[in-house]
């Protein structure tokens, strides 16, 4: 990926206004850059990783993709009422170099060493890397088969990014609907080395249902209180706990990216700061990825709206105020975001917002990060640029190396 051919439909992504006036900046080969970790990109699985290494008797049940006689490619996951057509584009230039990147090297997995020089490419001193193919574990209505397959992903991420673990750090995957299995699966994955976790938006795939189990019960404070005694925070990534592609026909595309991808993932959030458990274990670190921020100011002020005038309902009765609790150990992950970017400081949001790359998605900013950073963020002020492309996720997530090089101690 050394050379990118950046072909017409790219050409947008080169608009910059530059960065005069600025300290430092985010270009690969400034002699001043700024630190810069990517709060969330993805692995590159091998396509027969779960096929080979899961249990036998749930062998069946993996995703399963196919051509019918007309060549049409379909796709089916367990917990889909229906298979899903694949429309396959015709890529060419830097679309076709994304779709290749961090590609299967060999069957035990991606070329770490190609990886690095990507992210090289794009100024990237380390990254957060979160399941690719990975993201349909979560999609059986059965707890034990996604677990049984988060323990798969979570053994080949540690062997592949495990040795490279303070630039490549591996989130753990964990199938939180059966707890006896989750608190295990964080005890191995803390052994080997692990230093952060992501969990699903919903610990049970599918739509809410009263008195489900969620992150609002006491159930779940065994695990919360694992996390904090680790000192390793916990992620909610889009598209997880529910069918993201709910929404068929006329503009099925952008409403199930805004509706059902984006937006649920406030829910767990929420959970976490209304329900008492970030008052119990205040030292929790939790957060969202890949949903952007433009939001964040608006969960806030409703989560407190609600407290104050449904006061006669609310239970528990908290001793701060829930937008309080996010405040204070919440963060939340985006690539561009405009919206979000304009209300940060007037919130004073500036220390839990972590800027992203998304390697390898299309929908991210690689391998022209610089360019974006430089449209969006000129009327920052340099300390909250700092914090938001590399400080706050180096804190947050453990890169002290890195973070060394740049004179910086966390």
């Amino acid at each position: 990926m050394s050379e990118i051919v950046v072909n017409e439909a790219n050409q947008w992504r080169l608009n910059t206004p530059g960065s005069a006036g600025w300290e430092k900046s985010p270009h690969p080969d400034a002699a001043n850059k700024y630190l810069m970790i990517s709060a969330d990109t993805h692995a590159n699985e091998p396509g027969n990783l779960w096929a080979e290494r899961i249990d036998a008797k749930y062998r069946d049940r993996l995703p399963k993709v196919w051509i019918d006689d007309k060549g049409v490619q379909w796709r089916k996951m367990e917990a889909s009422e229906q298979p899903d057509r694949l429309i396959l584009a015709k890529l060419e230039g830097e679309d076709l170099a994304r779709s290749k990147a961090g590609a299967t090297a060999s069957e035990r997995g991606p070329s770490v060493e190609q990886r690095l020089k990507d992210l090289a490419l794009d100024g990237i001193d380390g990254e957060i890397i979160f399941p690719g193919k990975g993201l349909g574990m979560w999609y059986t209505f059965d707890p034990d088969f996604a677990h049984a397959q988060i323990e798969v992903y979570n053994t080949w991420a540690w062997e592949n990014f495990g040795p490279h673990v303070e630039r490549l750090s591996p989130a753990a995957a964990l199938a939180t609907g059966n707890i006896e299995a989750t608190l295990k699966e964080i005890d191995r994955c803390l052994k080997l080395g692990f230093r952060h976790f992501t969990l699903p938006c919903k610990p049970l795939f599918g739509p809410p249902k009263t008195n489900e189990l969620n992150y609002n019960k006491v159930d779940f404070d065994p695990m919360w209180a694992r996390f904090v005694e680790a000192g390793v925070p916990v992620t909610f990534h889009v598209s997880t706990g529910k069918d993201p592609r709910t929404t068929r026909g006329n503009g099925g595309a952008v409403v199930n990216y805004v509706v059902h991808s984006l937006s649920p993932t406030l829910e767990p959030l929420v959970n976490i700061c209304a329900s008492g458990v970030a008052e119990r274990f205040p030292e929790l670190r939790f957060g969202s990825v890949e949903a952007g921020i433009g939001w964040v100011p608006w969960m806030l002020d409703a989560m407190d709206e609600a407290y104050l005038k449904h006061h006669f309902w609310v239970r528990p009765k908290l001793k701060m105020l829930p937008s309080d609790y996010f405040k204070a150990r919440g963060f939340a992950t985006f690539g561009e975001d405009r919206a979000g970017l304009g209300l940060m400081e007037e919130h004073g949001l500036q220390d839990c917002f972590m800027w992203a790359n998304d390697y390898p998605h299309h929908e991210g900013t690689w391998p022209h990060s610089a360019q974006a950073i430089e449209r969006q963020m000129g009327h920052l002020s340099e300390v909250s640029r700092r914090k938001v492309l590399g400080e706050n996720a180096a804190r947050v997530f453990g890169f002290k190396e890195v973070a060394s090089k740049y004179g910086l101690q966390f």
